[in-house]
């Protein structure tokens, strides 16, 4: 069992996130286990509930925890007290501005996982994205195009394969933002449909080890995505000119 040491009066908010930081790592835990109740850790502390949950408060507000209603506070990534958690801002709307902005995050984002992904998957990591396309094409086609997501967990699944942590941690900070563009945005009732053959020639390249030809085909994706943002922009601006 982790025992928390008693904290002093001074800085106790952070000392309070330093010693969960120790605390998760001991325990192992691991994103979507449930943390101490708020009275566990206050007393193990010997802080009020107040201070930890100020503490769990600035953990929430960097998209390191959720609190659920009734069930508990849960962790929603990997901790530690010598990580650099940066909250991120983003503009939330669904006007064609918005939308582009967060699009050419994304263009960039997936260019260059879809080639990180060819250079470093393995065999198993492969049958993993494979298994993801697979799920996402009999969505697709079973629902008449509607497969937002089985779409995301194929993308999730190559920034995950990337290598890299911090490309799953930004999408993760962006997910109501990406999930605007499978919510039929400025209107455009098949939006995404001109994406779908692109799904499996990134894989495709992917597999064939191939990373500049898994960033051009990623990169053509992104492409279909922003058409459909233009045509839809520009439907609405024609009928606001009716």
């Amino acid at each position: 069992m982790f025992d928390l040491p008693p904290l002093q009066a001074t800085a106790r908010d952070d000392a309070v996130l330093n010693v969960l930081a120790d605390f998760v790592m001991q325990e192992e835990l691991k994103p979507g286990d449930r943390l101490p109740t708020e009275r566990v850790l206050s007393e193990r502390l010997k802080v009020s509930r107040t201070t930890v949950r100020e503490a769990l408060t600035r953990w929430e507000g960097l998209g390191l925890v959720e609190r659920r209603q009734g069930s508990g506070t849960y962790l929603k990534a990997a901790v530690s007290r010598d990580m650099l958690h940066l909250p991120l801002t983003f503009a939330s709307g669904n006007d064609f501005e918005s939308l582009m902005h967060t699009l050419e995050i994304r263009r960039g984002l997936e260019a260059e996982a879809a080639a990180l992904c060819a250079l470093r998957a393995g065999p198993a990591e492969l049958e993993l994205i494979r298994q993801k396309l697979e799920t996402m094409e009999e969505a697709f086609h079973s629902r008449a195009g509607m497969s937002s997501d089985e779409d995301w967990d194929f993308h999730q699944a190559i920034y995950r394969v990337s290598g890299n942590p911090l490309f799953e941690q930004i999408i993760s900070a962006m997910h109501e933002l990406f999930h605007r563009f499978w919510e039929h945005p400025l209107g455009v009732r098949d939006f995404g449909h001109a994406s779908f053959p692109y799904h499996r020639t990134v894989y495709e390249r992917i597999a064939a080890r191939d990373a500049e030809g898994a960033r051009s085909e990623a990169l053509k994706l992104i492409a279909t995505v922003e058409a459909d943002l233009r045509r839809g922009d520009a439907n609405l601006k024609r009928a606001g000119n009716r």
